[in-house]
């Protein structure tokens, strides 16, 4: 495969080449500008983030915050600032959100632009690289293997050029262009190369608006912000009956103060919205993408930080991904009686055919130089799916000759007495190319058949000094690493034995490989390594997997990859990459190194798992406001607390506390059925708070009298729902560490202050009464807290993840 790195050069224009003799030779400089002047520009916004507006106006414009913000008008005229304090953490909420969503944008600007293609364009005979927003109608671009076609265009020059247009027609066979053919924006290069002219760029091009809507930074297709929507949904469901009967409740029915009436009704009503649920979801994504910016790897779609964490299986090709881009030829065997001068000619000829060398032919070159006198008169460019490349020569002497370069295992019949020992060779992990002269001609569809063997080429890989140390983490972490190539399945078996991957002695030809999908999926799940596998098997290979209910990422960085990246679950592609595989991967190293998957599955199940701890925390407060709600309607008895009662315990039992678990170390397994999981444990809980909370104040409004007593009451029931608040916590804080119980303890001692401190009982409200009551509001929620430690336990044991 060729391997261009179409993102390391971020010079506007960089020469590539001078034209060859009798090629067209582009638009000039002035025909240029006048195109620029007159607006013909490939100018489509292609973003890797939303706007700085849309940023703002997500994160202010909520059906939660509308909700809020009218309750937070009303109560600043009928009620004292500090019953408004819940307003007022809105807007620190709603502005830390921006603040971290508009740094990760900054992040995700700055990595796109490292990673963007740059085509090669033709301009006054000179071949250039140019970002593809400066490309203009009627520009020539040229091509190679991996290119991908970023604007639509019309064929000028072809030299065997196979076009994938699968992702926009879904043929899955390649196109063989000829001039004047039309050529697709959004299709790919697998072969050959050549020109075209753009006839059409910006938003007139086939896929302009397609490719930038799957650019776009986005929350979408995630499994815990629908599974938050869906929490959200319901909780709406409830508030508003819910609030409906509060509000009849507490202004009709109860005959007191006009204002002291909307105020306890509102704050009835405040702590049923999980109102920091999905700031703290957007913030702990937004941070993961600046903590992944740093390690040079591009998010190009936020789910896929989720995604690659809830991963089971990844799919690695080796080269480029387990072995660098580089090869290196270590020995070069003549076969039947073949003169080594003579062959060293011919390689040297072979890799001038080529203009755009893949690692192993770049490798020949390197080696052997070419032979002046020898000339092509036509090319056969490599293609993975026939496993060789071709060409036919002039010799110097007058000669005509067609030469074949590829797998031995292709070229060869099955029972030829060279495969031995070139199976001997693939053992010790080296690759083998095999060098044949062609009895017919080469654009003959069986022109490898009667091939005469003439020399082997054997090549060293190198391998990825990290790819070991990688592959035991997915090992340690239960995710199984399955090595698919190309390959011969010796070579790619020593290779995956050498990096000590479990099973690598076992290696499949993927030839022999069933093709129905159940008994395919089967032999993947029995095996880990795969030799000569065709992209169309790497796709179907990926759907069998996922048949299986396997969450399966795919790496790659060849052009014969992007089908498989496609449909994986999560694709993930190297920098160097083809553009193609780039195009379509949700994950893109940068820096080039496998090494870096393991921080993205980090940052994905700390992502996850941190969420659907708060998750929990916030949903509890959600049931037990509803329950408190739902009892002080039915017994028609005023409300328990005061907006800035519960904005204090909000702000000590989840609010500060959620904000550091969610950005906490967590290596914990991401697990399906999000909802499930925090509905299991929210409910129970929410419901055993709100019954002890509403039974420590009906035993208050026994226990107190006279003046003051409103308060008291008020109090004692707010310490026995800080307990219980404290004491769910504390399980969703587990397993401790010191920070963990430096957290809970200093939000003990900040509810210890308030109750202590003189003008913080005044601005609170908060005052214990005597000690009778504050030591049965102890006593019950211990109790609470006791009863919800083993309905926890039970549900955790009787419904589990």
């Amino acid at each position: 495969m060729t391997h261009i790195d179409a993102g390391a050069e971020l010079d506007p224009v960089h020469p590539v080449a001078p034209p060859a003799t009798g090629r067209a030779t582009g638009l000039t400089a002035a025909e240029v500008a006048e195109r620029v002047a007159r607006g013909e520009v490939n100018d489509v916004p292609v973003r890797s983030s939303r706007s700085t507006t849309e940023i703002i106006r997500a994160n202010v414009f909520t059906r939660f915050n509308a909700i809020i913000g009218v309750l937070w008008v009303i109560m600043l005229g009928v009620a004292p600032i500090q019953d408004s304090l819940f307003g007022f953490v809105i807007i620190a909420n709603t502005g830390i959100g921006i603040i971290q969503e508009l740094r990760a944008k900054k992040t995700l600007d700055g990595l796109a632009v490292i990673g963007e293609a740059k085509p090669t364009v033709r301009r006054d005979g000179v071949a250039a690289e140019i970002s593809t927003s400066q490309i203009v109608l009627g520009d020539l671009v040229e091509l190679g293997p991996g290119d991908k076609i970023v604007v639509d265009g019309e064929a000028v020059e072809t030299d065997s050029l196979e076009v994938d247009e699968s992702l926009l027609t879904g043929e899955a066979d390649p196109v063989i262009k000829k001039p004047g053919d039309r050529m697709m924006s959004g299709s790919f290069v697998v072969a050959g190369g050549g020109a075209f002219t753009a006839t059409k760029v910006g938003r007139e091009a086939y896929a302009a608006q397609l490719a930038e809507e799957a650019s776009r930074f986005t929350l979408v297709h995630s499994e815990l912000r629908s599974g938050i929507s869906t929490i959200l949904k319901y909780v709406t469901w409830l508030m508003v009956p819910t609030s409906i009967g509060l509000i009849i409740s507490q202004l009709v029915v109860k005959d007191d103060n006009f204002k002291e009436s909307i105020a306890y009704t509102v704050g009835g009503i405040v702590p049923m919205i999980p109102e920091g649920l999905v700031l703290l979801t957007s913030v702990a994504f937004a941070i993961g993408v600046i903590r992944l910016g740093r390690k040079q790897c591009l998010v190009q779609e936020l789910p896929a930080i989720e995604g690659l964490a809830r991963v089971d299986t990844v799919c690695l090709d080796k080269t480029g991904t387990l072995t660098e881009g580089g090869m290196d030829v270590t020995e070069l065997r003549p076969l039947n009686g073949s003169d080594e001068a003579y062959v060293r000619k011919v390689l040297g000829a072979l890799g001038e055919s080529d203009p755009r060398p893949n690692a192993s032919l770049q490798a020949i070159i390197d080696a052997y130089p070419d032979a002046e006198e020898w000339r092509c008169t036509e090319s056969l460019p490599f293609s993975s799916a026939r496993k060789y490349s071709g060409a036919s020569f002039s010799e110097g002497d007058g000669d005509n000759s067609t030469w074949l370069l590829g797998a031995p295992d292709v070229l060869l019949p099955a029972d030829d007495s060279s495969l031995a020992e070139i199976e001997d060779l693939n053992q010790q992990g080296l690759r083998v190319l095999l060098l044949a002269r062609a009895a017919g001609e080469l654009d003959d569809p069986d022109v490898a058949a009667g091939a005469r063997a003439t020399a082997l080429v054997v090549l060293e890989q190198r391998l990825r000094p990290d790819a070991g140390d990688t592959l035991r983490y997915f090992e340690e972490q239960d995710v199984a690493a399955k090595v698919i190539s190309g390959d011969n399945a010796v070579s790619v078996s020593a290779v995956a034995g050498k990096l000590g991957l479990p099973g690598a002695e076992n290696t499949v030809d993927a030839r022999r490989l069933p093709t129905e999908q159940g008994e395919m999926a089967e032999a993947l799940d029995a095996n880990s390594v795969f030799g000569r596998v065709t992209p169309q098997q790497k796709r179907d290979m990926v759907g069998a997997l996922q048949s299986r209910g396997h969450t399966v990422a795919m790496t790659g960085d060849g052009v014969n990859d992007v089908l498989a990246l496609k449909d994986a679950d999560i694709g993930v592609s190297m920098g160097s990459g083809s553009e193609a595989t780039r195009a379509v991967a949700q994950i893109v190293l940068l820096n080039n190194s496998f090494a870096t998957l393991p921080s993205v599955v980090a940052e994905g199940r700390r992502v996850i798992g941190n969420i659907t701890r708060v998750a929990t925390l916030f949903l509890v407060k959600t049931v037990y406001s509803v329950i408190i709600a739902l009892l002080v309607v039915c017994s028609q008895v005023e409300y328990l607390f005061l907006p800035r009662h519960l904005t204090l315990l909000s702000t000590l039992t989840i609010g500060v506390p959620a904000f550091f678990l969610a950005l906490a170390p967590n290596k914990e397994r991401a697990k399906p059925h999000f909802v499930r999981r925090v509905m299991r444990y929210a409910i129970p809980g929410g419901v055993v708070a709100g019954a002890a909370t509403f039974a420590t104040y009906l035993l208050a409004r026994h226990h107190y009298e006279g003046a003051g007593a409103r308060e008291a009451e008020t109090s004692a029931a707010t310490l026995a729902l800080f307990l219980i608040a404290m004491w769910v916590l504390a399980i969703i804080a587990r397993p401790y560490t010191w920070w963990r119980i430096g957290l809970i303890a200093t939000m003990g001692l900040g509810f210890l202050l308030v109750l202590t401190v003189p003008w913080l009982q005044d601005f609170f409200q908060l005052k214990l009464v005597g000690t009778t009551m504050p030591w049965a509001a102890v006593a019950i929620a211990a109790a609470a807290s006791l009863i919800i430690e083993v309905v926890y336990r039970w549900v955790g044991r009787r419904f589990p993840a």
